[in-house]
């Protein structure tokens, strides 16, 4: 998936809207956007918005973003939302792979009470969101098989750490939030998952917001996540592959698949290719599936 849109879970409105936009997933939250008083509401609201999209064809996936595990409210959330069967939970504030583990089991009690199949609701989690997180990244490998992306929080972090900024005055994030962003995308290849890009909050800056997904590419992203409708159409065609890019893998993977299994080091457009950019291609490939674009 490439866009992720969160849409606060007690808002009629926002929910409606939200469908609207071209979003591979919409990340209904019962976390943040939602005030203590009106916890309760959220969870009502959230299952009946996914039981309706159920009967609804070529719909967004849809993921909750559920309080954390030491909120004292997560059980709560899972009882309310894993019945209507969405498509995922975002675990917030995970701090070690163990949380994903935790998360797993409690999933699990919900599924078997609702008579769901065991492994029916993915998990999705942010892991450097504190500090605790961000020196525990390489904990996820092997946490859960339900486990399909990891992805990282500034603005979060920000507030454990107590920074005044998390970027410096040419707009770049200083060091400890670029250690977090790398952090997520090692985590998530030793994990073997999807490594989600954090939001990008100056949501009027399609300029800036377009720089930061083209970076994100670059380095290995899947897919970002949004805070505004507006900004799912840049992330959307900035993951989407181009069709040059999507050429040049086919060739790549032709070119192995002609010279057989034993076949190391091989010559495309007058340069070396190998092992390395094979893979590289097939996961461009699948990047190219995932977004609809047939290769």
């Amino acid at each position: 998936m490439r866009s992720y849109l969160f849409v606060p879970a007690d808002s009629e409105r926002k929910l409606e809207k939200s469908l609207q936009s071209s979003a591979d997933c919409l990340l209904i939250d019962l976390e943040d956007s939602v005030s203590i008083a009106r916890k309760e509401t959220a969870r009502t609201l959230a299952a009946a918005f996914v039981e309706e999209q159920h009967r609804t064809k070529d719909r967004s996936a849809i993921v909750i973003r559920i309080n954390s595990l030491t909120s004292a409210m997560a059980d709560d959330d899972l009882a309310a939302l894993v019945p209507v069967r969405p498509d995922g939970v975002l675990l917030p504030k995970s701090e070690h792979g163990v949380d994903v583990q935790k998360l797993s089991a409690m999933i699990a009690v919900h599924e078997a009470r609702s008579g769901i199949e065991h492994g029916n609701t993915d998990i999705h989690a942010l892991i450097t969101e504190t500090a605790t997180g961000l020196l525990n990244a390489a904990t996820y490998g092997g946490a859960s098989d339900r486990l399909k992306s990891v992805s990282w929080g500034a603005e979060d972090l920000s507030a454990d750490l107590g920074v005044e900024t998390n970027r410096d005055d040419k707009g770049h994030y200083t060091d400890v939030f670029r250690l977090a962003r790398t952090s997520t995308l090692l985590a998530a290849a030793s994990a073997g998952v999807m490594a989600v890009d954090t939001v990008y909050v100056d949501f009027r800056n399609e300029a800036g917001l377009e720089t930061e997904c083209r970076e994100a590419v670059r380095d290995g992203f899947s897919g970002k996540m949004a805070i505004h409708p507006n900004q799912v159409e840049i992330i959307n065609r900035v993951f989407t592959p181009s069709p040059e890019a999507i050429e040049k893998a086919l060739r790549i993977v032709s070119l192995f698949e002609q010279s057989g299994p034993d076949a190391g080091v091989l010559s495309l457009d007058g340069k070396m290719i190998d092992r390395p950019h094979l893979r590289q291609a097939e996961r461009l490939l699948s990047r190219a599936r995932d977004a609809g674009v047939s290769p």
